[in-house]
């Protein structure tokens, strides 16, 4: 039996999912593809082969021929299209953030409770890059010993007009704050943020460095640098008593010509976690075939720890001093 899928939003990455579906996901149908503006989702369905079009989200969650529901809508949606699909017992792919804060993560936690079962895989496909996979299993292997420090760092070529530290912290960094705790199989306890000020200049302000200490006692460094100019770039080193594990870009070539050697850095993130992207969807699919969730794949509980990362890390840099990580209690769902 098929499921059949609605993607919601039809942006860069819910036009990509929307592929994924199509192009990937044996098994999967692309039923309705919904966004605010009718003409977007027209062109993606188009392209995609979708069944329909719509442009009601809440609407499309309510519909009988929708088994699951992607969502790549707006950040600020995400909590509540993600209680609606729980209340409508579809399963749900939630774009990264969950919500913006978390108390609205907790909104999500508790529908997810109310129906007794997890339906929520929020959507930090890092989990499933193979080199992060790599790491995490040198970790496990012991090859490098009881791990001590990741240093991390996510550069893009140019934040948008206005992008701020914070807007750093609470949307670029949430990967690293997810991926890191992941791989290190941890929670934070505090954070700091820094920013420089040696340039004077707008193109400084979506630069921030942070430092995180671990309920393990690891230091983990976050360095996101949105205005590098140079292409997108995403470097982890995990330091253990023994070694380190640098992570390995897939890079297809590089040029040697006049005593020059090139490689090629891509605009965005795509090209870099097509894989990621592609290995995530598939393990939800499995989650909605089944009922059970991949032990790799984020819950919202985890949606929930990188929200309330990514609010003490902006208090951080807002008050410039260390921040205390504190999260409820985790439910036994999860």
């Amino acid at each position: 039996m098929s499921n059949r899928v609605a993607v919601i939003g039809t942006g860069i990455m819910g036009a990509d999912h929307a592929r994924i579906v199509v192009e990937d996901l044996p098994g999967a149908v692309l039923q309705v593809v919904c966004d605010v503006s009718g003409e977007r989702a027209r062109a993606v369905a188009e392209e995609c082969g979708a069944v329909d079009v719509a442009t009601d989200p809440f609407a499309v969650i309510a519909r009988s021929d929708v088994d699951a529901v992607l969502i790549a809508s707006p950040d600020d949606t995400h909590a509540k299209l993600s209680i609606a699909a729980i209340q409508a017992d579809k399963p749900v792919l939630c774009e990264k953030p969950l919500a913006l804060t978390t108390s609205d993560c907790l909104n999500v936690i508790q529908a997810e409770k109310n129906a007794g079962r997890r339906m929520i895989q929020v959507g930090f496909m890092r989990r499933f890059d193979p080199s992060y996979t790599k790491m995490k299993a040198d970790i496990e292997s012991g090859v490098v010993g009881q791990p001590i420090m990741m240093h991390n760092f996510h550069r893009n070529v140019k934040a948008p007009a206005g992008f701020t530290g914070s807007m750093s912290i609470t949307n670029s960094a949430s990967h690293e704050f997810d991926v890191a705790r992941f791989v290190l199989n941890t929670e934070y306890s505090t954070i700091s943020a820094f920013q420089p000020e040696i340039i004077e200049s707008d193109q400084c302000t979506a630069q921030v460095f942070l430092v995180l200490e671990t309920t393990a006692r690891h230091l983990v460094n976050v360095e996101v640098n949105n205005n590098a100019t140079y292409g997108y770039d995403v470097r982890s080193e995990l330091v253990g008593e023994k070694g380190s594990v640098f992570l390995n870009a897939p890079n297809h070539g590089r040029i040697n010509t006049a005593l020059t050697a090139i490689e090629h850095y891509p605009a965005d993130w795509r090209p870099r976690f097509a894989e990621a992207y592609r290995l995530q969807n598939k393990s939800w699919l499995e989650f909605v075939d089944t009922g059970e969730p991949s032990p790799i794949a984020a819950s919202a509980w985890d949606g929930y720890c990188a929200t309330a990362v990514a609010e003490a890390g902006v208090k951080a840099l807002t008050e410039g001093r260390k921040i205390a990580i504190d999260l409820v209690e985790k439910p036994s769902l999860y």
